[in-house]
């Protein structure tokens, strides 16, 4: 739908209930999850921005501060204190790359690598608390996906 589009039949007032808007769905969907991981990260010592970066991390060890940024969708100095957070919890070490020492890298720890599998379980309970089958489950990982590649196409 353009910008421009038309006005809904029903005048601009009924477009703006809070229980239509998809930003308002979205937006109490990831607080829902949030909330979820919240006391089973606490266990692990982790805040879900922390948990997020963990998991960027296991899925691809030493990657550049800016790479993981943008893997994470944030500006590199939104993930400053984030990182610095979990390197004093010594879950990784932030070097400096050997070819260009412009260059920093965030790398696991052998207690960062450790924490993994104790993540993989919290992940799960969440998983199974969404009460989704895996094929609902992964529909929906993929329409979000596909939703933000839209409108992130719309904005860049």
């Amino acid at each position: 739908m353009s910008p421009d589009a038309p006005q809904p039949a029903d005048g601009p007032s009924t477009a703006l209930r809070l229980d239509d808007q998809l930003c308002f769905a979205l937006y109490a969907a990831t607080n829902a999850i949030v909330r979820s991981y919240r006391p089973l990260l606490k266990e692990l010592g982790l805040t879900y921005p922390q948990y997020l970066v963990m998991m960027a991390l296991w899925e691809e060890d030493e990657i550049s501060l800016s790479d993981l940024a943008g893997r994470l969708d944030l500006p590199a100095h939104g993930l400053s204190p984030v990182i610095e957070r979990l390197e004093q919890a010594h879950l990784l070490d932030r070097r400096r790359d050997e070819d260009d020492r412009r260059v920093f890298r965030a790398a696991l720890t052998g207690a960062g690598r450790d924490l993994e599998q104790q993540a993989a379980i919290a992940q799960h309970r969440v998983r199974c608390d969404t009460e989704l089958a895996p094929d609902e489950l992964a529909r929906l990982r993929t329409e979000l996906h596909d939703l933000s590649a839209r409108l992130t196409g719309h904005l860049g």
